[in-house]
C-alpha cells in the first residue's frame, strides 16, 4: 500500500538522518513519487508524523496482543523484545518526528499511559510489573541510539532475569 510505504520511508528518514531531515520533499524522494503523490496521501508534514504515530500505535497493540503470556506485563514485555530483536527501531523514530509538536505527541502519550497502567493491579506484583514495563522504555530508547549495544545473548539474560521478577516461568 502506498500509504505505508510513506510512512516507511519517512522512519527511515527519521532513523538514518534525525528530525531535521524529515522534510515532504525527503520522504518523497526516499519513497520515489513526486511530492504530489506524497501530498495526495499526506497533506502536510503534521498529517505525515499523525500518520506515523497512529501506526507505530496499532503495531504495537497488535504485536502485544499476539504474544503469549498471563499477564498484561509479560505480554508487554514479549512485544518489546520483538520489537527490539527485530531491529525496527520505528517507535523512538516516530518519538523523534513527533517531538517538537505537543499535538502530535498526544496520541502517544495516550498509548504510553495506557501500556504502563492497564492490568497494572490486577498484576500479582504491580510494583515488580511496573519495573519491567519501565525497564522496556529504557530498552527501546537505548536500541534506538546504540542497537548494537544488546547482543541477542544479552535480550536473552535480560528476558529470562525480568521474567524472574514477575515471577513467570523462563
Amino acid at each position: 500500500m502506498r500509504r505505508d510505504e510513506l510512512l516507511d520511508a519517512a522512519e527511515e528518514l527519521l532513523c538514518d538522518q534525525g528530525s531535521a531531515a524529515l522534510t515532504l520533499a525527503a520522504v518523497a524522494d526516499r519513497a520515489g513519487v513526486s511530492k504530489g503523490g506524497l501530498l495526495y496521501h499526506y497533506g502536510s508534514k503534521e498529517a505525515l508524523i499523525k500518520g506515523m504515530v497512529e501506526r507505530l500505535i496499532e503495531d504495537f497493540d497488535q504485536l502485544m496482543a499476539a504474544q503469549p503470556g498471563e499477564t498484561y506485563t509479560e505480554r508487554y514485555l514479549s512485544a518489546t523484545l520483538a520489537s527490539v530483536r527485530s531491529g525496527r527501531l520505528r517507535r523512538w523514530a516516530v518519538v523523534t518526528g513527533a517531538s517538537g509538536n505537543l499535538f502530535l505527541l498526544a496520541p502517544l502519550r495516550d498509548a504510553m499511559t495506557r501500556w504502563h497502567r492497564e492490568e497494572l493491579d490486577e498484576e500479582p506484583d504491580p510494583v515488580a510489573s511496573q519495573i519491567v514495563r519501565l525497564t522496556c522504555e529504557g530498552l527501546w530508547d537505548v536500541a534506538s541510539h546504540d542497537p548494537e549495544l544488546n547482543t541477542e545473548n544479552d535480550l536473552q539474560a535480560l528476558e529470562t532475569r525480568l521474567k524472574t521478577l514477575l515471577g513467570s516461568p523462563s
